[in-house]
């Protein structure tokens, strides 16, 4: 008499029972709930406070403009910034207000930080990281993003759905402004520079360089305005803060009153020629006051 498989072999299944379904545990099914109770984020402030915040200082140190625009913000808001480098999120987090570094969860790209399970708990309890899939903002992650904002936390988030491949922005995508939208919280654009020449997408090297974030004024959603519309608006105040970042306050808000300001996109052309377009004069020959009216 043959002796059956089990449990020396895997179990056999009656022929139409279905399976139950495989619980997931990486990726967006990643459950991050626990790197929002009171240990995980004591240890993420005395991380951020002893560790990161001297660490871009020191290495990075970057040129803060336009907090003047959100002095009057309260949490919660989505904080939406152009992406080109994996220092990104340790320099908004370092330059946010103390109002809201210490109650701010950062998107991050399910396919890469949440992966393997030892990368999500690191992502995590360091930045606070939520998964987010890169070309669209799917239900899990709004309903998430709406339960986190309803409950007072922030959220950074990069448009883009991942880092530049040569420092100029990629498409907006406009379920980013959709969660804005659905919360009613107001969308604050963010630009950042330095970063691509720090450490752009696929290099292995830190060089340690001057970086520049500047806020936007807060945009609050209007009821009756199509969440894509509001993406574009997002969209173009950020090429707004990158002109007045490259030139100055005045002439960057000139433009943009009369729809010539610079596509964030850059210049379609060659390579190089991007790559030269791209080039910003440097911060210090700058005396204008970078400041909002």
């Amino acid at each position: 008499m043959r002796l059956p498989a089990f449990p020396w072999g895997a179990p056999t299944r009656p022929g139409g029972v279905p399976l139950p379904p495989v619980e997931r545990e990486t990726g967006v099914y990643y459950d991050t709930s626990w790197s929002r109770r009171y240990e995980a984020r004591l240890a993420r402030a005395l991380l951020l406070e002893g560790v990161t915040r001297p660490l871009v200082h020191t290495v990075i140190p970057p040129r803060v403009e336009g907090l003047d625009r959100i002095e009057g913000l309260e949490a919660p808001a989505v904080f939406a910034a152009n992406h080109n480098s994996h220092l990104d999120t340790p320099l908004i987090l370092s330059t946010l207000p103390r109002r809201f570094r210490h109650r701010t969860v950062v998107a991050g790209a399910a396919d890469y930080f949440f992966d393997t399970k030892w990368k999500a708990a690191v992502w995590s309890l360091t930045v606070a990281a939520v998964p987010i899939e890169r070309i669209r903002v799917s239900r899990r992650f709004l309903e998430l993003g709406m339960g986190l904002l309803a409950d007072g936390w922030s959220v950074v988030i990069y448009p883009e759905g991942g880092r530049s491949p040569d420092g100029w922005a990629q498409p907006f995508i406009a379920g980013v402004a959709y969660l804005a939208y659905r919360a009613r919280v107001p969308l604050v654009p963010l630009h950042i520079a330095g970063t691509s020449e720090a450490l752009p997408k696929g290099a292995r090297r830190l060089r340690p360089g001057r970086t520049a974030v500047t806020f936007g004024r807060p945009m609050p959603p209007d009821p009756d305005e199509d969440p894509r519309r509001l993406s574009a608006r997002l969209e173009a105040e950020v090429a707004a803060l990158a002109d007045e970042h490259a030139t100055d306050w005045w002439q960057a808000r000139r433009r943009a009153a009369a729809g010539a300001t610079p596509a964030l996109s850059g210049p379609d052309a060659p390579g190089w020629r991007r790559s030269w377009a791209r080039t910003p004069p440097s911060a210090a020959s700058r005396s204008w006051p970078h400041k909002g009216p």
